[in-house]
């Protein structure tokens, strides 16, 4: 598979499993950069849907070091 082609699939994902998918990538990322406003928004957004208060906190700790470059 193409590296076009997982990107038509990921395209066609619903908005949650696009999040987590970019999540995931993120995270395979050197965690010392600072990420986009569209990478820190689908973050931001997964932290507002969910129901569990461990995973919120595990977002805002993702977004937070997301935001400085940490």
């Amino acid at each position: 598979m193409t590296a076009s082609q997982i990107i038509e699939e990921i395209k066609q994902l619903p908005s949650r499993e696009k999040a987590e998918v970019l999540s995931a990538l993120l995270r395979s990322q050197s965690s010392e950069r600072q990420l986009s406003s569209d990478e820190l928004v689908a973050l931001a957004d997964r932290m507002v849907a969910t129901k569990d208060p461990e995973e919120a906190d595990r977002l805002q700790k993702e977004i937070l070091a997301g935001f400085y470059g940490e």
